[in-house]
Formats: structure tokens, C-alpha cells, sequence
């Protein structure tokens, strides 16, 4: 069973582990260049400071660390999904839909949500608009042919 708690820095160290291995199998499995993970995604220290100024929380089954999500206030009841990822060994069994949907309900006062990935994450992108994320703009990476999708959600009552 998926619980998602608020993350403390004493976490800091396992959730960059998880995370570079997240990042690093994605970027093996769509031919990605080494590191080709998000900033501070292998740096303890980043994680311990987004812990200290963000709402990080930590994705468990059971008792074990399987992940973490990343959110920052946007505005007045809006929230971006800054990051969110799964260890390997955890990955397509729903967490990632379960953790997301319990992310909405832990800011019901959220008008709208909004995220960015990369055009090559294919299986984000279907997550996403599975749980009623719709892109609404597409960047493109300076000196590069990759591309950032940003998607929002806006939420039910708004």
C-alpha cells in the first residue's frame, strides 16, 4: 500500500539514490546521454535543500522509501508538480497514478496544477494525460533538438 508522507532531511540521502536511479534508467531506456537528469537530481545537498523550501514528500510502500514527488505553491491555489519519480524495481505497478491522485487530495483547495517533461518521456506524458493533464506548450532546449512539454490540469468546481 502507497503512503505519502512530508520528507525530512534526514531522507535526503536515500531519495537522491532512488531518484539517480530513476533518472538514470530513463535515460537508458529512451538513449539519453549520461546525466541527462533533471538539475540536483544525483546531489544530496539539492535534495535536502528543496526538502528545506519546498513540499517534498516521500512515496512509501509500507515502510520503504520508493520515491519522492516535488511541489512548489504557483499561486493562489495553484501547485506545479516540480518532479516525481519511482525507483526502477517499483515502477508500473501504479504508484505513480496512486501518488499523484493523493497528491489532489492533499491540496483541495488547488484551482490548478501544472508540470513540465521532457518530449522524450513518452510513458510521463500518458500518465499525465491519463489523469487529466492536457499540454499546453512546448519549449525548446537551447542548442539541443529536445523539447520540454508543459501540461496543467485545472481542477473540478473552478
Amino acid at each position: 500500500m502507497l503512503k505519502v508522507e512530508i520528507a525530512g532531511a534526514q531522507d535526503a540521502a536515500v531519495l537522491t539514490e532512488i531518484q539517480k536511479r530513476a533518472f538514470d534508467a530513463d535515460a537508458q531506456r529512451y538513449q539519453r546521454p549520461d546525466n541527462s537528469g533533471p538539475p540536483g537530481y544525483d546531489s544530496i545537498g539539492w535534495q535536502a535543500e528543496m526538502i528545506d523550501k519546498g513540499y517534498y514528500y516521500k512515496l512509501l510502500d509500507h515502510s520503504r522509501i520508493i520515491g519522492g514527488m516535488l511541489v512548489y505553491a504557483a499561486g493562489k491555489e495553484e501547485y506545479n508538480l516540480v518532479r516525481i519519480y519511482i525507483d526502477p524495481g517499483f515502477q508500473n505497478r501504479g504508484y505513480g497514478r496512486e501518488a499523484i491522485r493523493r497528491l489532489f487530495s492533499l491540496y483541495p483547495d488547488a484551482s490548478k496544477w501544472s508540470l513540465d517533461t521532457p518530449s522524450w518521456a513518452v510513458r510521463n506524458q500518458h500518465l499525465y494525460t491519463q489523469l487529466g493533464f492536457v499540454q499546453t506548450k512546448i519549449n525548446r532546449i537551447p542548442d539541443s533538438e529536445d523539447m520540454f512539454y508543459e501540461y496543467e490540469r485545472l481542477c473540478e468546481g473552478v
